[in-house]
Order: C-alpha cells, then structure tokens, then sequence
C-alpha cells in the first residue's frame, strides 16, 4: 500500500481536466517505464505501486469524483483502500487494468521460462592463460526428458488444460465495492502457471519434463585471459521448460600461480638473484617466462631492488593484440661466511676504492620519485 500524499494526477503526469483515454494512455506509458521487471531503479517497485493506486483511482468515475472533492482522507473516509498488485510482467499487468495484453490481445497459456544458468570453475597453467587453449569440461545440467519430449505426461497421455484458470495460467479476481469493480491477477494456484496439469506423470521425470544429464563442454580460453574472468557458453545451461530456450553456462577461470613468475595485469614480474660481485661487473641471466627462457642483459653497479625492464615480452592483451612487459626485479646476495684470505683480499679492495665507486647520480632523483 503506498503511503505517499503525492497528487494522482501528478503521480500519472496528467492535468485534473484529463480525460479517461488520456489517463489510460499515460498509465500504460509509465507502466512500461516503472515496472521493476523493466526498470533498474531500486524504488521501482514502491513507484509502480504509487502508478496502479493513481490509475485504480483516476480510471473509476467513483473515486475520481470522490477524489476530486475531498483528496485522499475522502477516499480513506469512503471506505477505498488501494489494492496489493502481483506485479507478474507487462502482460499481466495490462490483463489486469485493461482486459488485454500489452500488445493488445489476449495471448492464453503459460509463459515460456527459460532453462537456469550455472557456473563452472575451470583451472589453466600460467603457460595456457599465455597461449590460449581447449578445456573439456564436465556439467551436470537438466536437459528434456526423452521419454515425455518435456510435457511431463506419461507416453499415450497429454497434460489437460487447468479446470481453474482455463489454460491461463494465472486467475483474475474481481471485486465490488461501493466505488465500483477492483480487479487482481495471480498466478493460477493449481497448476503453478503452466496451464495445464499432469494427470499420468511420466515414469522418467516423474511429471517434471527434465531429467539432469552429464556433459562435456569444450571451452576455448582465449589468450591472455585473467584469473577470475568467466567465459559464456550459451544456452548449453539448463533446459527451458516447455520449449523455452535454455540457460547459460559460465565458465569461471582460475590461473594456476607459477614458481618463478608472477602477474602483475599484462606485465610479468620476475626475480632474480645476483651476487655482489655479478652485480658489480654485470652478467647475463636466463629467465623463464612461459614462452621459454628470455636472456637479460644486467649492466655493471646495478643494484639492490633495481627492476630491468624487457618490453613486449609479458602476458598478451586480450582481444587486443598487444603484449604486457617482463619485469626484472634484482635481489643482490652478500656472502655470509668468508675465509681470513677472502676477509683480507675484500678490504684491500675496499681500500682501493673511494666513495666516487659507489655514488649513483640518480638516486636522489629516483628518491624524490618515490616520495612524489
């Protein structure tokens, strides 16, 4: 029930002198708008309430009249109290007020409901994620009962129309007041929507139409894909219910971590350990990437924490053609244990050099950097 003291005529967006056929115009206009199987908005359902309450009352002469002199405390005194409305979908809706649908004819029967989706959890090596690649994967889904083709009766028998709604799948209630009919839809209780009712339930599926099944799907996981992203297999979900399409299949993909490398969104980091004499005088390392081992020239005096980039040699982008980095990050080792002859050859050296040896000219910069 709506609690606002918001004006009827504003709620429609219709002036007081406005006619029958201009108020049944603009609630089917906002209609299509506010209900919450259309719209998005998180007060749709509270706003598509206030719109069927202004109409229940604007669209019966009655009320409006009774509205018209004396507001809402007139209605309340008189005795209306709005209506609790089963939102169904559009369709319903326009059954509802208007005795049509909201193509303007009357279409009996149930709505077709389309078959569920799942989701699946799929692994692939840091090395697949690179170059792509197949996955047989397994599901257990609801397919259609061979034994019925989906109707749920027993081979040699059919589904009778419902004795209550008549095949409708949903029952209109009609009410009388002293301001004139109210009318209410709702899904037909006997037969849950569908119509029709099972007498002879089938002996496979026991009247349900869908029997669950194991499958193999093939799944092609492009390159580049990213740990958590889904893949969308459709209609290899759930099957519809009598005839509907079926559901989706959503493939989530986990990205195994590697021993030597790790990802950083396109850029692959890597490290690697050098010795203080390595990184003194430089060297040439091998690191693995999952294209093989990329060779990294390391200039002499690099130094602890440094990153030596490699450019186009990480992850590839996806759907995009381009490739991440390789980053090197540089981990300099210190001898912990030394002979007396070592301990004595590693001061003289230390005496032959002066602080110009260690002074790095763009470390201040590099500081500034970091602190900016």
């Amino acid at each position: 029930m709506a609690t606002t003291e918001r004006d009827y005529y504003e709620i429609l967006g219709v002036g007081r002198q406005a006619s029958d056929a201009e108020i049944k115009r603009a609630f089917r206009k906002l209609a299509r708008e506010l209900h919450p199987d259309v719209s998005d908005a998180p007060d749709a359902a509270d706003r598509f309430r206030e719109l069927a309450e202004a109409y229940e009352v604007l669209s019966n002469a009655r009320t409006r009249e009774l509205y018209d002199r004396h507001g809402l405390a007139g209605l309340r005194r008189g005795g209306y109290t709005p209506g609790a409305f089963d939102f169904g979908d559009l369709s319903d809706v326009f059954a509802a007020f208007f005795g049509d649908t909201l193509f303007g004819r009357q279409t009996p029967g149930r709505r077709q409901t389309r078959g569920g989706a799942l989701t699946v959890v799929a692994e692939v090596s840091l090395e697949e994620a690179f170059t792509g690649t197949t996955l047989r994967v397994p599901v257990r889904v609801a397919t259609e009962c061979d034994r019925c083709g989906g109707n749920g009766a027993e081979p040699g028998t059919q589904p009778v129309v419902c004795p209550t709604c008549a095949g409708a799948g949903r029952i209109q209630h009609v009410s009388q007041s002293v301001f004139g009919q109210f009318v209410r839809a709702g899904t037909c209780p006997t037969c849950e929507g569908r119509g029709h009712v099972v007498q002879t339930p089938c002996g496979t599926c026991d009247g349900a139409g869908r029997v669950l099944a194991e499958r193999a799907l093939d799944v092609e996981v492009p390159a580049g894909i990213h740990d958590g992203q889904r893949i969308r297999l459709r209609g290899d979900g759930h099957a519809g219910f009598e005839g509907a399409a079926p559901g989706d299949v959503f493939v989530l993909v986990r990205v195994r971590s590697h021993e030597q490398l790790e990802r950083d969104g396109d850029d692959l980091v890597a490290a690697v350990e050098l010795t203080m004499v390595d990184a003194a005088l430089g060297r040439r390392v091998a690191v693995a990437t999952p294209e093989g081992d990329v060779e990294v020239d390391l200039p002499a005096g690099v130094q602890p924490g440094d990153v030596q980039v490699v450019r186009g040699r990480g992850m590839p982008s996806l759907g995009s053609g381009r490739r991440g980095d390789l980053r090197v990050q540089l981990a300099v080792r210190i001898p912990r244990r030394l002979t007396e002859e070592q301990r004595q050859a590693l001061a003289r050296f230390g005496d032959s050099v002066d602080d110009a040896a260690y002074r790095d000219e763009g470390f201040f910069d590099r500081l500034r950097s970091a602190f900016r």
